[in-house]
């Protein structure tokens, strides 16, 4: 007989704030070794409150996909944040593995929210200083 690993299935009260952050945002894991859940790829959810900012930043060898829940954002990126890119409800995103990146919520009324899955277990958030871009 094989054996297989159980299916798990988290709670947003179980969702960790312990996670790697970047001023402007909170993350949550939910899918992750602190979670004892064994799992090639990190998961769990990303907000940015109305009309707030991240900080300049990338996630080192890491890629991301990001499902859009709630809210429109921008994401401006580059070597000297040159180029925006704008998502919806419904939108998917992928970021490149070290590509720095700022995420931007124009709203001043409602906050974004994602679902994020990252390429490793373990998320990698590289903070860089504002002074980066102009």
């Amino acid at each position: 007989m094989t054996k297989f690993e159980a299916i798990r299935v988290v709670s947003p009260e179980q969702f960790d704030l312990g996670t790697a952050q970047t001023p402007g945002s909170e993350r949550r894991a939910a899918i992750a070794p602190e979670l004892s859940v064994n799992s090639a790829l990190w998961g769990g959810t990303f907000e940015v409150e109305p009309g707030s900012r991240t900080g300049i930043h990338h996630h080192g060898s890491q890629e991301t996909i990001a499902y859009v829940l709630i809210g429109n954002c921008d994401i401006r990126w580059g070597a000297k944040g040159e180029f925006i890119a704008h998502a919806k409800p419904g939108d998917f995103i992928h970021v490149p593995a070290f590509l720095p990146h700022m995420e931007i919520n124009p709203s001043k009324v409602q906050a974004f929210r994602w679902v994020v899955v990252r390429s490793t277990p373990k998320p990698i958030v590289v903070n860089l200083p504002d002074v980066v871009w102009p």
